[in-house]
């Protein structure tokens, strides 16, 4: 099992490294995607690495998506390939986890 969770800068800390950390727990491999490589800073000021950026995401790889909120939600709402990738884990019937903001993006796909 695969698990994909897309993310921004300004992040809420603990509804991404919560579920990421949770989901290693359960020996789940997880790819932190955002717009851009490097690392994605949260609101409280904890980093993470970007595994992948939103182009090189092929959502067939993956079985779970997360979209953590925070503030990152009002940046990934505005790509239209993190809107295509959602579009895509609803059409094949995969699990979606949208935390707080995190639903933003599924309304605006």
């Amino acid at each position: 099992m695969k698990a994909l969770i897309i993310s921004a800068d300004s992040f809420e800390d603990t509804e991404l490294l919560v579920p990421y950390y949770r989901l290693k727990e359960e020996m789940i491999d997880v790819d932190i995607a955002s717009i851009k490589k490097g690392k994605i800073k949260g609101v409280h000021g904890y980093e993470v690495n970007v595994d992948k950026t939103l182009d090189e995401v092929n959502p067939d790889e993956y079985d779970i998506l997360v979209l953590p909120g925070g503030r990152a939600p009002q940046a990934i709402r505005k790509e239209k390939l993190a809107l295509d990738i959602a579009k895509s884990f609803f059409a094949k019937n995969k699990p979606v986890a949208a935390i707080c903001h995190g639903p933003q993006t599924l309304i605006s796909a």
